[in-house]
């Protein structure tokens, strides 16, 4: 398994310990930045490791920034990307299960590292379910092809 991580300056030291944290389960991890906590514009992180995921060349991302939710929002505008904004093990699950989410959103500072490493653990844990759950995920697509 190979997991694209990213971030912005808020979300540079939650991204450093999930890199960790994946790298000790011996997961491998391509970090796209940032690297420091100089400030940086989030959009541009999120839209590398969206590419990365939806070109195949990871299985999933996490991505970080102060809330997840603008790092979410620049994610999700790239074509097959369904990334989402967790701030709990259940919702974890329920987004791999249901929406087949192949990116993971983490708000570095409203998430402590330890619910945050719980929620990356259960986001991986899960697979997707199909059945009822495929035709919302094909709407998705429909809605980013202008279909719907």
């Amino acid at each position: 398994m190979k997991i694209a991580v990213g971030s912005d300056h808020g979300g540079f030291a939650l991204k450093e310990a999930v890199k960790k944290h994946l790298e000790a389960k011996g997961i491998e991890v391509e970090d796209f930045g940032c690297y420091s906590t100089e400030s940086v514009d989030y959009a541009v992180y999120g839209a590398k490791v969206a590419h990365c995921v939806a070109d195949g060349k990871a299985d999933y991302g996490v991505l970080v920034c102060s809330t997840g939710i603008g790092i979410s929002m620049a994610a999700n505008k790239v074509k097959g990307i369904r990334a989402a904004l967790c701030s709990n093990t259940h919702a974890a699950e329920m987004t791999r299960r249901h929406n087949n989410a192949n990116v993971l959103c983490l708000g570095g500072l409203v998430t402590e590292e330890k619910t945050a490493l719980e929620i990356v653990d259960t986001f991986l844990k899960f697979d997707f379910e199909g059945g009822r759950h495929q035709r919302r995920i094909d709407q998705i697509a429909d809605i980013e092809n202008g279909r719907l």
